[in-house]
């Protein structure tokens, strides 16, 4: 009953769009157009649609393990262009319309869907620049950031007063790179569905890189020497197996009690938090044992 009472309604809204397409072209274009050839360019529209869909996501999904997925998306994108194009000369035809008629003989309505269609367009011809520049491709992990922003400073001191700058944007993986949209898999594990014109405008961070510089900052007691400390963390943190080469250790602030260290190391991968995670604790660890051996010195003195 429900299937039955959906093809009434869909049939309700053909018929529908039928009739006001044939009023606007018959005033738009001045020739008389049936609503029957309305209802054929309709359907034949609906079905290229589909097919050319169907068609593009099938060589897609065919040819992404032979020749990659950013030139199997490539080819479905051409496809699909090709394919939209050949529906709508055909669906023309069925209207007994003029290719030439239709361009021309509508100036007022074709500037009007013109600016109606700017930011869908805008995104396609986006999409289309996107593949054939390839800034990146699909797979990559990359960070979006808009170029009119660019870098900002916090607004209020943050821990250990740094001096470091915020990038505004968002880090994920290229998962799909559509007509319209780049889809992007964020480190949050949401999917993130960004229109192509703003990712044609977008300053692009691309992070494949066999390794990257993790920068962690330590607070340390001012009791314990800074010469005693930083050597035996160098040694320490060098001894992981993800840190490429010897870590570079400075002391960055102090305050009236402590003083901050800095640990710049090269680590393996390109995630910064599961390395600075490790070098944390290998901090915490070693300021724990000396801050015991400094202690059972006290004791063995007294």
């Amino acid at each position: 009953m429900s299937k039955l009472v959906t093809l009434f309604i869909l049939l309700f809204i053909v018929i529908g769009l039928a009739v006001a397409t044939t009023v606007i072209l018959s005033d738009v274009l001045h020739i008389s157009i049936k609503i029957t050839s309305v209802i054929n360019a309709i359907i034949i529209a609906t079905a290229g649609i589909i097919s050319t869909n169907i068609i593009a996501r099938i060589i897609k999904n065919k040819t992404g393990g032979l020749v990659g997925k950013t030139t199997a998306e490539s080819l479905s994108l051409v496809i699909q262009v090709l394919g939209y194009t050949v529906v709508l000369i055909i669906a023309l035809t069925a209207l007994h319309i003029g290719v030439t008629s239709a361009l021309f003989g509508g100036t007022v309505f074709g500037l009007v869907i013109g600016l109606a269609l700017q930011t869908s367009l805008s995104n396609v011809f986006s999409g289309i620049f996107l593949i054939l520049s390839r800034p990146f491709n699909i797979g990559d992990r990359v960070t979006i950031t808009t170029w009119q922003y660019g870098l900002i400073a916090p607004t209020y001191p943050p821990k250990f007063f740094s001096n470091d700058f915020l990038i505004p944007g968002y880090t994920g993986v290229v998962i799909d790179i559509g007509l319209m949209y780049t889809t992007i898999l964020t480190d949050e594990n949401v999917i993130m569905k960004i229109p192509n014109s703003i990712m044609l405008q977008a300053a692009v961070f691309t992070h494949n890189e066999e390794y990257r510089l993790v920068r962690t900052k330590y607070e340390i007691p001012k009791d314990l020497d800074p010469d005693i400390v930083i050597p035996l963390l160098e040694e320490r943190i060098s001894k992981l197996d993800f840190i490429v080469k010897k870590p570079v250790i400075k002391i960055l602030d102090t305050t009236l009690n402590t003083y901050v260290i800095v640990i710049d190391a090269y680590c393996k991968g390109q995630y910064e938090e599961p390395p600075r995670s490790e070098i944390i604790k290998v901090i915490m660890k070693t300021i724990k044992e000396i801050q015991s051996v400094k202690i059972n010195a006290k004791d063995n003195s007294k």
